[in-house]
């Protein structure tokens, strides 16, 4: 029982965990070569790894969110622009409707010459065009 109650408080020990040395890693560290002192210097070493690594987490948190308020307010911005279009091509064809409605009117009361001039400009058309083809 002593020797369980000795092994968990040389897990709550730092220095006793992480050893004189510190495990390879691949990192160059600036500590690497000089002598330890029950730690202290290694431990040191991590706290400033993760100092770093804590504040390259910061600058992309920031830069996500910097990105999405970016995304917000060009979504806001286009829903903007699509409403007033939506409400330029409701305009437009309201227009466009009452012009037809008005030349249908015009054509009812002319009677069926104004047939006849589409008939003839169709011809005219069809005669360049079939010119032109055979010029080519």
């Amino acid at each position: 029982m002593a020797q369980r109650v000795r092994s968990q408080a040389s897990l709550r020990d730092r220095s006793s965990l992480l050893g004189v040395t510190p495990p390879p890693s691949g990192r160059s560290s600036p500590y690497r070569e000089l002598p330890l002192h029950n730690g202290q210097r290694y431990a040191d070493d991590l706290e400033g790894q993760n100092d770093e690594a804590l504040e390259g987490l910061n600058s992309k948190v920031k830069l996500l969110k910097d990105l999405t308020i970016g995304i917000g307010n060009e979504v806001r911005e286009s829903a903007v622009q699509l409403s007033q279009m939506n409400d330029a091509f409701a305009e437009t064809s309201g227009i466009l409707s009452g012009t037809f409605r008005r030349m249908n009117n015009m054509a009812e009361r002319q009677g069926c010459r104004w047939l006849w001039y589409i008939v003839f400009l169709i011809l005219v058309f069809w005669f360049f065009i079939v010119v032109w083809w055979f010029r080519r």
